[in-house]
Order: structure tokens, then C-alpha cells, then sequence
């Protein structure tokens, strides 16, 4: 087991349900990505590159994206934090989680490689 698994694996309930089905959908959505263990968190990579993120926060599930100020879809269900370049859905429960937004902010992230902007 790799260690992005392992700390999926170590989260107290309900945030390793949710991080297992977050887990689940975005591998069946996205399958051409990598899981690794990066910033001490789950971190998926498309191409070699940063592409989400998955990390338990205070109350919540945070899936960041990286290159998010390039995304077009949902932007009203995202949470920027402060942050420039990055935008994350929270959950706080498995029932928050809308699978058709899951589903079209993923598209479009992976829509996003094919842009000169994305490093």
C-alpha cells in the first residue's frame, strides 16, 4: 500500500468514507492518473503533473485543484480561500457530495492540460 492510501486508510470516520469515495470517483472519472504522496497528502498527477489533491482539514474533505483559475464550470461551488491559482470543493459529509458537479469540475480540469497555461 502506497502511503496516499495509507493516510486515506488512517482518517477517522466520516472523513475516510468520504475520502474513499472521492478516491473511487476520481479514479473512474480520470483513470489516466497517478496517486502519489506529495505535501503529505494524497495528490494525483496527470501527465507529471499536479492535477488535485485530497486532504482532511479541520471539519472538512478538502479536493483542490491545481491549476483551478483556469476552470470554467461550478466556480460558485468553490471554495478559493485566498488562494490564486487554486480552488477546492469542501465536504463535510458524504451526502455534499453532488457527483454530477464532481464529475464536469474533473472534465474540465483534465480539459485544462491542453492549454500552454497548464504546468
Amino acid at each position: 500500500m502506497n502511503p496516499a492510501e495509507e493516510y486515506i486508510l488512517r482518517q477517522p470516520e466520516p472523513y475516510k468514507g468520504i475520502l474513499l469515495y472521492l478516491q473511487s470517483a476520481i479514479e473512474q472519472i480520470i483513470p489516466d492518473l497517478e496517486l502519489k504522496f506529495k505535501y503529505k497528502i494524497p495528490f494525483y498527477y496527470l501527465e507529471g503533473k499536479p492535477f488535485c489533491y485530497l486532504n482532511q482539514s479541520k471539519d472538512y474533505i478538502d479536493l483542490g485543484f491545481w491549476n483551478a483559475a483556469h476552470l470554467s464550470v461550478h466556480l460558485d461551488k468553490m471554495e478559493t480561500a485566498g488562494r490564486k491559482m487554486m480552488r477546492s470543493l469542501r465536504y463535510r459529509s458524504l451526502e455534499e457530495i453532488d457527483p454530477e458537479v464532481l464529475r464536469e469540475l474533473l472534465l474540465d480540469a483534465e480539459s485544462v492540460k491542453g492549454k500552454k497555461f497548464w504546468s
